[in-house]
């Protein structure tokens, strides 16, 4: 990929972001790069290269906390299961307990309704049983 216009080593980014994926969210991040590899191949690169690349990249927070923001930012949003239940798995990984997680989905309740937080939670139940942390 090369140097881009604004002086920006891509391969590099792209390394970076690589690790980053994986270090977060692992397994489910590395599948949802491969879902895109046969129709949108530059949607998955600009998901590792921006995002994890730079955004989580950046020294102002810890992975642990960048986590928690991304959970209740996608809860919030309350239509986009598959990225949270992908972002709950990377906050499992980065060291968020399933307790804490559950918080966070309850305190968007207040700022982004019932039937988000309901959803929130139904995600969440989703990851702790393929984790083994509750009973299916």
């Amino acid at each position: 990929m090369g140097i881009n216009s604004v002086g920006i080593d891509n391969d590099e980014r792209f390394e970076r972001g690589w690790e980053k994926l994986r270090e977060i969210d692992g397994e489910a991040g590395e599948r949802v790069i491969e879902s895109l590899k046969h129709i949108a191949p530059d949607l998955g690169r600009y998901t590792i290269e921006f995002p994890f690349g730079d955004v989580y990249s950046r020294p102002g927070l810890d992975l642990r906390s960048r986590e928690i923001a991304t959970v209740a930012a996608l809860t919030a949003l309350g239509n986009a299961a598959p990225q949270l239940k992908v972002h709950i798995h990377g906050a499992l990984n980065v060291g968020c307990t399933s307790q804490e997680i559950v918080e966070v989905i309850i305190q968007m309740a207040v700022y982004a309704g019932f039937p988000a937080a309901l959803n929130g939670a139904t995600a969440a139940r989703e990851v702790f049983a393929e984790r083994g942390l509750i009973e299916a």
